[in-house]
């Protein structure tokens, strides 16, 4: 997004000012120019989505799982759903008091098709408060493992669309690192993690590439890009994924020849099923 970032007409002040992307008196500071500028840009890449099932179905579910304070639902609310009559979104987080202070800003805000629940990603599978289906999950900067659970939520809820961007990748970097001398002596590519900031970097490398090819194998299509500038966020990949009903034949094999060449098989039940 090119120039400086401005706040759209339609936006609620009363919103931005609760999300502290506005200060009190209504101003943007550098800090929240930059996390605008990332929300905006994230949000170009989903509202076609949103569209899309719109105009086709005339209405839409959207969970954001991990929700954290919900900025990326109440932007995406107030932004696109607000002016139309349809669209629900479902915030799941598992900090009661962050559910709280997000049902309290809905009701001011008079977001009425906002909805929080404060459940983990077993129960929110099945969670009676939740629609059977989902047409779009998002996670966003979703700690470690909490990128996966969204993913198996998509999953078991049947998603169209997937959008996340991973954060905090470190199971694998830590299981990497368990390994690692056995790993040094069954193949030199195992210098590619032997030191620590590499290890680190090459975990979170690998979780997104296993995660990818898990999507793949249940019949998505990805884009994987980046979200912004390295100057903005240095947790900036995004991948965004589409149900097409047609899986990559060889992705669960290819996620699992991956987990055992680099001695990660005891986490095949998170990246491989």
């Amino acid at each position: 997004m090119a120039g400086p970032v401005e706040i759209r007409p339609e936006q609620s002040e009363l919103l931005l000012k609760a999300l502290h992307i506005l200060t009190r008196d209504g101003k943007l500071n550098q800090d929240s120019r930059r996390k605008l500028k990332q929300v905006y840009h994230l949000v170009q890449f989903i509202e076609p989505l949103l569209n899309e099932i719109l105009d086709r179905n005339g209405d839409l579910t959207l969970a954001d799982h991990g929700a954290g304070k919900s900025y990326l639902g109440f932007i995406l609310y107030d932004l696109i759903l607000k002016s139309r009559p349809t669209g629900r979104v479902f915030g799941i987080e598992t900090r009661p008091e962050l559910v709280d202070k997000s049902q309290d800003l809905a009701r001011q805000l008079g977001f009425e098709r906002m909805s929080f629940l404060n459940l983990t990603v077993e129960q929110s599978i099945a969670a009676p408060e939740l629609p059977d289906r989902i047409d779009v999950v998002t996670a966003l900067h979703a700690c470690n493992t909490a990128t996966d659970d969204a993913i198996r939520f998509a999953l078991a809820k049947q998603a169209e669309f997937i959008v996340l961007v991973p954060c905090c990748q470190a199971e694998v970097a830590a299981e990497l690192r368990r390994c690692k001398n056995q790993s040094l002596a069954k193949t030199a590519l195992a210098e590619l993690w032997r030191h620590p900031i590499h290890t680190r970097e090459f975990g979170s490398q690998i979780t997104n590439v296993l995660r990818c090819l898990l999507l793949e194998s249940h019949g998505y299509q990805l884009s994987v890009t980046e979200l912004v500038g390295w100057e903005h966020s240095m947790k900036n990949e995004l991948i965004v994924a589409r149900q097409t009903g047609v899986s990559r034949g060889n992705a669960r094999q290819r996620a699992l020849d991956i987990l055992r060449e680099l001695n990660l098989d005891e986490l095949q039940p998170r990246f491989a099923y």
